[in-house]
């Protein structure tokens, strides 16, 4: 996937951004305590196995990481942007 075709595709993923070079797409959440964050990332995590795209994924207190690309092709593919919609729609309140 190229830059611009990578930057077109982040308007449907509000609060992610794309990093090395349009490689990766990241989105850090935040939350009112440590066990919210934990209880997102293996929310997180969960789906994710489901669908069987796995994204790298860290916390801690107030905060979760999910870093998605395509390992096998070293960035990124349309299934990381659907996984990015998903993972937004289970943002807590």
């Amino acid at each position: 996937m190229t830059m611009a075709e990578a930057t077109a595709l982040l308007a449907d993923v509000p609060g992610w951004e794309l990093l090395d070079f349009g490689r990766k797409l990241r989105r850090t959440f935040t939350f009112h305590n440590f066990m919210l964050a934990q209880s997102f990332a293996v929310e997180t995590g969960n789906l994710c196995e489901s669908e069987n795209h796995h994204p790298d994924i860290s916390y801690g207190w107030g905060y979760c990481t999910v870093v998605f690309y395509t390992h096998k092709i070293g960035g990124l593919h349309r299934n990381d942007f659907v996984m990015a919609a998903r993972v937004n729609a289970l943002r807590m309140p």
